[in-house]
Parts: structure tokens; sequence; C-alpha cells
């Protein structure tokens, strides 16, 4: 994983009607713990973690660095939305020297299915587009994962390929028309 690079970090506090997204703290080590554990959160992601091996390696402070938003309801982590530069040995770019912002997110399993999802992508989107302005956004995710193809549509992501990749055909989308007025809805 490679940071943004030169965004102004961390950035205000991001309100929406039901969330907020923020840098990470200590108090939310727990939930970082429980998202890599999570058979249900982590299907599509290679597996659970062993809870052991994550009480062990977690850092204090998990998610601690540049494009990192924990997203917060009612006080507490419900998930985390991220942004990183896709890297150039992977498959899946849209221009040759690779580097794209992609979007990457995980939610705990309780906070499934009431739109958490959509509305902390769209206004971390939002954000993005205000910090580095023009700049396509790449979401790649299993084909099979339903609720993530869902969830990139709703976003406004359109297809460029799919490959195999990590033992399964993977969507890969760009949503490269982004502008600062875009926020949740």
């Amino acid at each position: 994983m490679t940071d943004l690079g030169p965004v102004a970090w961390p950035p205000a506090l991001i309100r929406t009607e039901r969330l907020v997204l923020r840098e990470s703290e200590a108090r939310d080590r727990t939930a970082f713990i429980d998202l890599f554990a999570s058979p249900q959160v982590r299907t599509h992601l290679g597996g659970a973690r062993p809870r052991e091996e994550l009480e062990r390696g977690m850092p204090a402070v998990p998610g601690l660095r540049t494009g990192v938003f924990v997203v917060e309801r009612d006080g507490a982590m419900i998930g985390v939305v991220s942004f990183d530069r896709r890297d150039a040995q992977r498959p899946g770019h849209l221009r040759p020297e690779a580097g794209e912002a992609e979007l990457s997110y995980m939610f705990l399993p309780q906070a499934w299915g009431s739109g958490y999802a959509a509305e902390a992508c769209a206004a971390a989107l939002g954000w993005l587009a205000d910090a580095c302005p023009g700049e396509p956004v790449v979401l790649c995710t299993q084909s099979a994962n339903d609720r993530a193809m869902r969830l990139a549509e709703k976003l406004g992501f359109t297809e460029v390929e799919r490959f195999e990749e990590y033992g399964a055909e993977q969507w890969f989308g760009v949503r490269s028309h982004v502008h600062p007025s875009d926020r949740a809805r």
C-alpha cells in the first residue's frame, strides 16, 4: 500500500447525516481487530486472520496513516474507508505508470444493510475530489461479492475490466468524473 502523497492530513472531521469520518485513535483498536478477524467481513478479502495474531501484532493506533478514515456511528467505530495508490505490480490500471487512487472499505457485520458504507464512501470520495481535483478513483472487488458490486454501481463506478487475481475473478472499475460538490446524499 502506498499512501496518497501530499494531501493535508488529517482532514477536519467529515460529518454526514448519520456518520463521522475521522482519523484513527487508540480506542478503535478492538474494532480493527474485529474487522480483520471476522469471517463475514473477510469472505472476499482473503479470509479472517487469527484473533490472537491480531492482538499481538496490531499497533496501539491501527490505521494511523494518510487516506484511512475511521467511520463512526454514535461514538463507536463501525468501519473503515481508505484510499491508497494502486500497486503497479497488480493487474488493473488506467494509466501505464499506475498509482491510481483506489477506494477500499470494510464494515462490521452489525453495520451492514443500513446504507452506512454508501454514505461513508460517498463522503470520502467527496473529500478526495477536494484534496486531489480531477483524480480518477478506482475500485477492485471480487465479482462474486454482490454487495460490493451494487455499492460500486451506486457510487458511480463503471467497469473497466475483469481479471483473475487471488484465485477469483476481480471486477475493476473507475469513477473519473468526481466533482468537489459530490457529497453523501
